[in-house]
């Protein structure tokens, strides 16, 4: 694995900012990290990096013990935290540089041009940082966390600030860069997740609520989902309040109709009995996964853990 979390633990004075947490990550994923503001995110990130001590708990990278091993952790590792440290006053290619510097990086020249071929860079290459707008400073922090090759990218919501063209661009990059290295992000954006990772990792208030794909969360059997049925005749809203296996009904039209359920097979069978039985014309049946979104808040609404 390229990541190990076991059961991290950090306070803050009495109040536990990351409570048990577990989960692993292997090389080549790209796992989304979610949770509602101070769950917890930044702070697991930061020990994953080396960049806070946990009170308890191990965090591996690689197969090496951050704490007990720092240096040759951090060396895989390439970190964006959520506020970018940059230094305004230095030129793109003089930041890198320097850098490169810190992580002995080897033919220097060839691997900052790279860099910032990579990331996007070439055009604002030769500006100072200061004059950069936020898309730009977002692509050099991505360029140091990249300098050095790591094999691990951890990413506190790279696409902060960013317009709708540069989300997309730094969206690319994610998945372009998840081909060869193990990325965990985090952000508040959910549609990004949806649109880089197979995998989300959600945390709410300290402690872990789900580890799983994409899919699997959507059918989760506590989840509800929807169903959408257009019938040739106009009915009343108590033909579909009489299917038990329906638990909200939406009216759209006399003909159409969105019914929210748990069990989805069971009330499409509902459904067809009903047809049948009433002599009704089905015109079209779609059913429709939750959103990310709504998983998110089923799973962060309480704090019981799931």
């Amino acid at each position: 694995m390229s990541i190990e979390v076991k059961g991290l633990t950090k306070n803050y004075g009495e109040q536990k900012a990351v409570n048990d947490v577990s989960f692993a990550i292997g090389r080549g994923e790209i796992v989304g990290f979610l949770g509602p503001n101070g769950a917890g995110k930044s702070t697991t990130m930061k020990i994953i990096t080396g960049y806070l001590a946990a009170d308890a708990g191990q965090a591996v990278v690689c197969g090496i013990d951050v704490k007990e091993r720092p240096l040759e952790a951090k060396a895989k590792i390439g970190y964006l935290p959520e506020a970018n440290p940059l230094y305004f006053d230095m030129y793109v290619r003089e930041y890198l540089d320097f850098v490169a510097d810190v992580h002995h990086v080897q033919y220097k020249k060839q691997t900052i041009e790279k860099v910032i071929e990579t990331v996007g860079l070439t055009p604002e290459s030769k500006k100072k940082i200061g004059q950069l707008s936020k898309g730009y400073k977002q692509r050099v922090g991505l360029a140091a966390a990249l300098i050095h090759d790591p094999e691990v990218l951890v990413l506190d919501e790279p696409t902060t600030g960013l317009d709708p063209n540069q989300i997309l661009e730094i969206r690319e990059l994610i998945r372009t860069l998840g081909v060869n290295k193990t990325v965990i992000f985090s952000s508040h954006i959910l549609q990004e997740v949806e649109a880089i990772c197979d995998r989300v990792v959600i945390i709410n208030k300290g402690q872990l609520v789900a580890d799983d794909s994409l899919t699997a969360l959507r059918s989760r059997s506590n989840h509800t989902a929807t169903l959408k049925v257009i019938f040739k005749e106009p009915l009343e809203a108590a033909w579909m309040e009489r299917l038990s296996a329906v638990d909200k009904v939406n009216r759209i039209t006399p003909n159409e109709w969105e019914l929210v359920c748990k069990d989805v097979q069971e009330a499409n069978k509902q459904l067809m009995e009903l047809a049948l039985q009433h002599n009704l014309n089905i015109v079209s049946l779609q059913s429709g996964e939750q959103s990310l979104e709504e998983v998110f808040r089923s799973l962060t609404s309480s704090s019981t853990k799931q």
